[in-house]
């Protein structure tokens, strides 16, 4: 095993996919000549050449369409937005076309087609650009949505989502391209639509994912030490989204909290909460509590943004708060 960074391991995905199968190829803004405008497809013009890592201008709706109409005809596009936020401007072929052809065609047309990039915030990057939109896209069927929140994660699902027949949504963070890991020397694939736990434990379930994943973990280390016992799951997948690791995980532990890095109002929380009470309503000791952004635009004074992303001081608040602890 060997250290490799989110972006090292994005590029690792792509390109070792792309050695084995001709008709995939990657399009987006910068990432054949600029090295990809966060170093994720550093090195991969070299070894692909331009017909296969290809620049585009700033037009997401015309490359979007062009994606989409290339994987009808038997290609495997990978589309790169410098982020989702940008993706609006070209989600009319995303929800109208790549989500929708192959119900519309009786199953005459495929899809496969991964659209990547960063997700919600970064920093100081004012409030259209730092916007989470996974459960807009989870929203959609026909669409596949994986949100990794590790190096490992980020491979193993990658190389899965290239491999699929339907269109993926993959969705990182700007702010993970940095984070090391230990990643096996030998090729593994990780399923789309499998959460996993990463930390065991008896009290209280907390469920998250993506970068912010990073505050849960460090919030249930923190009240362990205060005695209280958190099962940490990361869902790694919001669609499908594994309901049946999260509802075994409230069986045990009796009460629920969920993190999660968004708008509050119809969120992948919104949705984990309705299924839990309708299949684990009676095996709750709590209500189920929910930290998401607050319900306005990110805000670009950094004292602005620090109270509006979720603090780790909230998050071992409400898990107390599920524990009737004060």
């Amino acid at each position: 095993m060997a250290e490799y960074t989110f972006r090292e391991v994005i590029a690792q995905a792509m390109s070792e996919e792309m050695r084995k199968d001709s008709s995939i190829y990657l399009m987006g803004e910068e990432v054949a000549e600029y090295n990809g405008a966060y170093k994720a497809s550093k090195g991969m013009l070299d070894e692909f050449g331009p017909k296969r890592v290809i620049d585009t201008p700033i037009a997401e709706l015309g490359f979007t369409g062009i994606a989409v109409g290339s994987a009808m005809n038997g290609n495997r596009p990978i589309v790169e937005y410098m982020t989702f936020n940008f993706s609006l401007v070209g989600i009319d072929q995303i929800i109208n076309n790549a989500a929708k052809i192959r119900q519309m065609s009786g199953g005459q047309w495929n899809c496969p087609i991964v659209f990547r990039g960063p997700t919600a915030s970064a920093g100081q990057l004012g409030a259209t650009h730092s916007q989470a939109f996974e459960s807009w896209y989870a929203n959609c069927p026909g669409l596949k949505v994986v949100v990794p929140s590790n190096p490992y994660d980020a491979k193993g699902l990658l190389k899965t989502a290239i491999q699929d027949n339907d269109p993926v949504i993959f969705m990182e963070s700007e702010q993970m391209y940095g984070d090391k890991m230990e990643i096996p020397d030998e090729e593994y694939y990780i399923p789309i639509g499998k959460a996993d736990i990463k930390k065991e434990g008896k009290d209280v379930t907390l469920v998250s994912f993506g970068k912010i994943m990073k505050l849960a973990m460090q919030a249930a280390e923190d009240v362990e030490k205060e005695g209280i016992s958190v099962e940490v799951i990361d869902l790694r997948t919001v669609r499908p989204l594994d309901f049946d690791t999260v509802i075994a995980s409230v069986k045990k532990t009796n009460r629920l909290v969920i993190l999660e890095e968004a708008w509050p109002f119809a969120s992948v929380s919104s949705e984990i909460t309705y299924m839990v009470q309708q299949k684990a309503f009676d095996y709750l000791d709590a209500p189920i509590k929910r930290i998401t952004t607050p319900d306005a635009p990110a805000p670009y004074s950094a004292a602005l943004f620090a109270e509006w992303f979720p603090k780790l001081e909230k998050v071992k608040e409400e898990i107390k708060k599920a524990m009737y602890v004060k």
